[in-house]
């Protein structure tokens, strides 16, 4: 063991000497890897491959207790602090320029009690990890739309996807979450102890803590679900989407479609020669019976002249992994999010046109619907920002090389800025760029000021920064 120099919270550096790394190495369960170490490179890599930090120490934790010990050894020597679960933010928060990187990758526990209907799920956990645990016994957690996403960001931020609109959020399945505080204390947080910290968790990000054991109640769900994709040419977009926002706006609970524009991937079910000309994807799931999903698709699916519909019966683990393939970790990706109270003709118009001037093969613009059982809940209940039933869009760009940097960064701020407008002026916080930390107050509206009377509460010096950062209140 070597001394080593140390990235701190204030934008400084300290040195820590070898005997003081070696003996909080020694009290870890786990490992702490320094820039030499073989695992190093493979433990600073996350999915967004824009992200290219090199913290000063990686601690490799495995159990509550060693979190305790790296939040200890953080605060008392001032370091500038980032928290990794499944390391798949589009900020790259889960890794810091210098600092400590506290690693919960490894903690991975799914238990899973179906006569209760709970699970209790490690931070380390990925959407995937949890599905196939919770499927074996028909139950489901709801959470998002790409199975290597982890538990950890995806909950703290409010969590939504294809079973949103019937059990509502990630969050409001959360029954109680295990936090281990800025001043190291080991907490409980449920609506009756510290349910301050509990409001806060749900939806406020990393800001109050390391969460390091969630419990769920689970719901009955599947095997299977009746889902899929109808795809269009693109050339009809405009009249689809009125007709879409009419339909969705009268749907069961159980239905969700949501809307992708983008270029064509090679998928064996498109015919060849729409390969790489540019479509419009309805992507639907009905979390119900499959009958009734068959009659509460079919309008839907009755929509314009498809080129493809292959919406049918599907194992909900399948499902789950459905964008996989066009989401793998390795690509250079920058996001760019509005919520919207409708989806009017002039939003649908500025969407349409940032569609045509896609930057590349792997771009996208994806309109999300949210509403049923999330939208049911009371705006005050929890900290994420609008529970009202609305709409949401995710310019998603996406590519290979530095050099498309400037065109693909552009394209996605030049959307955002035609949208603004008819924005609602909340914003998902898990879609939002690390370049957008001054829009975090405006993201959570109303619910922003008493996010940061909690934060200063629980983390008053702000050491959990490397977030969609809500500061200490002044009082």
């Amino acid at each position: 063991m070597q001394n080593l120099t140390l990235a701190t919270a204030d934008g400084g550096t300290r040195g820590i000497d070898a005997a003081s790394l070696e003996a909080f190495r020694s009290d870890l369960r786990g490992e702490m890897l320094e820039q030499r170490a073989p695992a190093y490179q493979e433990a600073r890599t996350i999915w967004n491959a824009m992200i290219d930090r090199k913290p000063g120490v990686i601690v490799r934790c495995k159990d509550a207790g060693d979190v305790v010990r790296a939040v200890g050894f953080a605060r008392d020597n001032g370091l500038l602090v980032a928290v990794r679960g499944g390391g798949h933010n589009i900020a790259g928060s889960a890794v810091c320029e210098g600092g400590i990187v506290i690693d919960l990758s490894q903690m991975k526990l799914v238990r899973v009690d179906p006569h209760a209907r709970r699970a209790w799920i490690e931070p380390g956990a990925t959407l995937r990890d949890i599905d196939q645990e919770t499927q074996t016994s028909g139950l489901a957690v709801p959470t998002g739309v790409n199975s290597t996403t982890g538990i950890g960001g995806l909950t703290l931020g409010g969590g939504f996807g294809w079973i949103t609109r019937k059990f509502g959020l990630t969050i409001d399945s959360l029954v109680s979450a295990e936090v281990v505080t800025a001043n190291g204390d080991r907490l409980n947080a449920n609506a009756t102890e510290n349910p301050e910290l509990f409001w806060a968790l749900r939806g406020g990000g990393g800001n109050f803590g390391i969460v390091t054991l969630f419990e769920f109640e689970l719901h009955q769900l599947g095997p299977q679900v009746l889902a899929g994709f109808v795809v269009h040419p693109f050339d009809d977009a405009v009249p689809l989407l009125k007709q879409y926002r009419e339909m969705v706006a009268s749907a069961p609970d159980e239905l969700t479609c949501w809307v992708a524009m983008r270029r064509a991937p090679p998928l064996p079910f498109l015919p060849a020669e729409w390969h790489g000309r540019d479509i419009l994807i309805l992507a639907m799931c009905y979390c119900g019976e499959i009958a009734a999903g068959e009659e509460a698709t079919a309008e839907l699916r009755a929509l314009g002249k498809p080129i493809a519909d292959v919406v049918g019966p599907v194992p909900f683990v399948e499902w789950q992994t459905a964008f996989d393939p066009l989401m793998t970790p390795g690509a250079r990706n920058y996001w760019k999010t509005h919520d919207f109270m409708q989806l009017t003709d002039a939003v649908i118009a500025v969407l349409v046109d940032g569609a045509r001037k896609l930057p590349g093969p792997e771009c996208e613009i994806f309109i999300f619907h949210l509403g049923g059982a999330a939208g049911r809940v009371a705006a005050a209940a929890t900290a994420f920002p609008l529970r009202n039933a609305h709409f949401g869009m995710n310019v998603h760009s996406r590519w290979q090389e530095r050099s498309g940097d400037v065109a693909h960064i552009g394209w996605a701020r030049q959307v955002f800025q035609e949208a603004a407008p008819f924005s609602a002026g909340t914003a998902y916080v898990n879609f939002m760029p690390g370049d957008e930390g001054d829009r975090v107050r405006s993201a959570y509206g109303a619910n922003y000021q008493r996010l940061a009377q909690v934060k200063r509460r629980y983390d008053p010096a702000n050491l959990f920064r490397m977030n969609q950062n809500v500061t200490p209140s002044e009082r």
